[in-house]
């Protein structure tokens, strides 16, 4: 049976594009007063090396107008090909907080994905996406990639028809041909919808051309050197730029990073450890509450879980919307609940609710992560960019041994997660060959990037943030211990000054820094 690792990849990783916000609303979590945006001063665009035929892009002229209180929005013209700039544009929407005459360039903010709207995050979220210092001291930019969002958009399915791609329950018995091929049937209609309703886009949706437009920002938006500051899937993206333009990377902080040089199905057994490790000291906490639905032991906890578990999966639990709650529904609900410890309330909430036949807790944390709304529209477009990035970032798997002895793996190190972490590879239907490699990056050249890990983070292990510090020829190692995902701003003050002192004063953290 072939391991659901690329699967896996594709829909945990998703989480990562909307927990970083969608923490905020579970927690409820205040942030000191937002410093008033100032007026912003103009600078010219730096179109140092650029080449001819690209030279009109960096020198483009941005229009900016006002888009709620303290922000201002434009829009950024960008070659649909980078390889060939006269196949097309497209657009790429920016949002800016202004530090007005006291701000010291751009910061460019990513919260992860691949397919999260840096534009929402910073316009609705600003004081969680950075701190007041760096608020203070920098006009921060969030963007949406290329693909997703308010830019150039990859769009798949109706509202309706999503709900059934997501949520829709597989009558098959699981984990027999019959399944695996009802899968593939509804990834299939999902990538042909993609490529149908994308406008062409799709196979240049890629993390290297979104680097490159990352440089373009840079460059209109005057920065001599990228200011950035990257979550999740945003290091792998903050790295990328270091690779290709490492002259330009001075002061770049990777949270939470992910590893490039590991395969999908390394990412995919990783994570499932991670969320292992992640729900153990979840249900430990749980069980000294009064409000816990489990009790006993650790063990027992876990056993009683897995039978819930399994009794979903035999017999899924309708909704009051009429939908109904798979089991892979509610591994996606509680793994919401694993990126922050303050949503661990909100998950024993949805457990003590669905033992007792109500799953809308539980739906309510797998809307937030895939930005579904009450009302039964979307968001935004998450989930159909998070699918076209990795389709196309990620070489083709095919090593039957290898996922042999991944899923071994994840059997003796995952078990309560490894029955739901395999089937078919939606990307193997994907309409465009992948054109991404996974290797180490050094980034030669760079200035120092400070790559910040978190002990218990179970979205990017911590392995994988020592593993990029390493690579990294200046990469700083910053370690966050506690739980949840990514470090900075999260009220460790140890991590929150060494990041800030780095972005706003050049000051280096001591590489191998551990903040308890």
């Amino acid at each position: 049976m072939t391991p659901r690792s690329r699967r896996t990849l594709r829909r945990i990783l998703s989480l990562m594009a909307g927990m970083v916000v969608a923490s905020v609303a579970l927690s409820g979590c205040l942030y000191a007063q937002i410093p008033e945006s100032a007026p912003a001063v103009t600078r010219t665009p730096d179109t140092s090396g650029v080449s001819g035929d690209l030279l009109p892009y960096y020198a483009q002229k941005l229009d900016w107008t006002a888009c709620g209180a303290g922000f201002d929005c434009t829009d950024v013209t960008a070659p649909l090909d980078w390889e060939n700039p006269d196949a097309g544009d497209i657009s790429l929407a920016i949002v800016r907080h202004s530090a007005g005459a006291a701000a010291q360039g751009s910061l460019l903010v990513n919260p992860g994905g691949p397919g999260a709207s840096g534009y929402d995050f910073v316009a609705d979220s600003l004081g969680y996406a950075v701190g007041v210092d760096l608020i203070e001291k920098f006009d921060v930019i969030g963007f949406d990639p290329r693909g997703v969002g308010r830019s150039t958009a990859v769009s798949c399915l109706d509202p309706k028809a999503m709900d059934d791609y997501l949520y829709g329950v597989i009558d098959e018995p699981r984990n027999t041909p019959e399944w695996e091929a009802a899968l593939t049937a509804r990834d299939k209609t999902f990538a042909e919808a993609c490529d149908a309703n994308s406008q062409g886009i799709l196979p240049y949706i890629t993390t290297v051309n979104s680097a490159r437009d990352m440089d373009l920002i840079r460059g209109v938006l005057g920065d001599e050197t990228l200011n950035y500051l990257g979550y999740s899937y945003g290091t792998f993206l903050g790295a990328t730029y270091a690779k290709l333009y490492p002259e330009r990377a001075q002061r770049l902080v990777l949270d939470g990073a992910l590893d490039p040089s590991v395969s999908g199905t390394q990412v995919g057994t990783t994570q499932a450890i991670g969320f292992e490790s992640a729900l153990r000291a979840y249900l430990s906490d749980c069980l000294t509450t009064k409000e816990c639905p489990f009790n006993g032991t650790l063990d027992e906890a876990l056993s009683d879980f897995r039978a819930l578990l399994s009794a979903v999966s035999r017999s899924p639990l309708r909704n009051g919307d009429g939908r109904m709650l798979s089991v892979d529904t509610m591994v996606t609900g509680v793994i919401t609940a694993m990126y922050s410890q303050q949503s661990w309330g909100y998950l024993t909430k949805g457990l003590t609710a669905a033992l007792q036949g109500d799953p809308s807790v539980m739906f309510a944390l797998a809307d937030s992560y895939n930005s579904r709304n009450p009302d039964g529209s979307y968001a935004d477009n998450t989930a159909e960019a998070f699918m076209a990035y990795n389709c196309m970032d990620y070489p083709v798997e095919d090593d039957q041994a290898t996922e042999d002895a991944a899923m071994k793996v994840l059997e003796a190190k995952a078990p309560t997660f490894a029955p739901y972490w395999q089937g078919p590879d939606p990307c193997e239907v994907w309409p465009y060959p992948p054109v991404g490699v996974r290797e180490p990056i050094t980034a030669s050249g760079s200035g120092p990037i400070v790559v910040v890990g978190t002990t218990n983070d179970p979205a990017t292990p911590y392995e994988w943030s020592v593993s990029l510090a390493k690579q990294l020829q200046n990469g700083v190692l910053v370690t966050r211990v506690g739980e949840g995902h990514t470090g900075y701003n999260k009220g460790n003050s140890c991590v929150d000054q060494a990041v800030e002192g780095y972005l706003i004063d050049g000051m280096v953290p001591e590489d191998g820094l551990r903040c308890e």
